[in-house]
């Protein structure tokens, strides 16, 4: 069975982003909460910033999971990617997801990776790139596999990256791994972007379907742009897709509005 999260920013230099919620946790719990989402995804600084007995508490203490943790803010604060060409870089993004999978996992969920795959510098072979890609990879899945998660890669748009934009663009990368816990994160905003039938995308990637962000053609909420959801709605039910579907969708016009808006698509569609 489904669930519906919200998106909680920590970090100020992404007020910016397709957050819906920011401010402390207590505020962003109880104001999730009220809305009736049933969980949270969290956008953390580091891992080092969060108590894990806190927010143990302040979940328990507003009836909600946590459903996903982000690791961008290594390469909003620090710049740091896993294709960067100094390989000292590429160490320290590592050590950055690394820190976020070993917290994330120990609320059994995923941690994900969205900016923080990087891009083919200039100047670089795409192979070589990959390469880089791989070796992280091969060290992150396991690590993430050891805590009973999957390790989330996010394909976006040709705009934040060149390395993966569509689907089966990653699919064809997967097997080149030594690790088999990678899953997908399929954002709804990014494949309007890139892929001439989401549906159809979301029918191949099938059981690697580990997460889904829910966000419309113009990163609002669901409802808010011109995206066909009925068609991806009915693809994610024909693969069996049971995970979370998360707003990462910008507070427009505000975050009371979004919220609203979010939950009334997703009691539409997969009530």
């Amino acid at each position: 069975m489904t669930r519906c999260a919200v998106t909680v920013c920590l970090v100020p230099e992404a007020r910016q982003g397709p957050f819906v919620l920011h401010g402390t946790l207590e505020e962003s719990f109880q104001f999730a909460a009220a809305a009736g989402f049933d969980g949270v995804e969290i956008f953390p600084p580091h891992a080092d910033d969060l108590d894990g007995f806190a927010l143990r508490e302040l979940l328990k203490q507003h009836g909600l999971q946590l459903a996903a943790m982000g690791t961008g803010a290594g390469w909003v604060r620090r710049k740091l990617s896993l294709t960067d060409p100094d390989p000292h870089v590429r160490m320290c993004a590592r050590d950055f997801i690394a820190a976020i999978i070993d917290f994330a996992g120990g609320f059994g969920v995923p941690a994900i990776i969205g900016s923080m795959q990087g891009r083919v510098p200039d100047g670089v072979a795409r192979e070589e790139a990959l390469g880089w890609l791989k070796v992280e990879l091969d060290q992150l899945g396991p690590r993430a596999h050891a805590l009973g998660v999957p390790l989330l890669f996010e394909p976006l748009n040709r705009y934040e990256t060149n390395l993966f934009n569509t689907v089966d663009e990653i699919l064809a990368y997967l097997p080149t791994l030594r690790t088999q816990n990678v899953r997908l994160l399929l954002d709804l905003f990014h494949m309007n972007i890139e892929e001439p039938d989401m549906a159809a995308a979301i029918r191949r990637a099938g059981p690697l379907v580990g997460h889904v962000h829910f966000a419309d053609s113009n990163r609002a909420a669901i409802g808010f742009g011109h995206t066909d959801v009925g068609p991806v709605v009915q693809a994610l039910k024909e693969i069996g897709y049971d995970g979370w579907i998360s707003a990462e969708v910008r507070p427009r016009p505000d975050a009371a509005a979004a919220m609203t808006q979010t939950l009334a698509s997703y009691r539409r569609w997969f009530a």
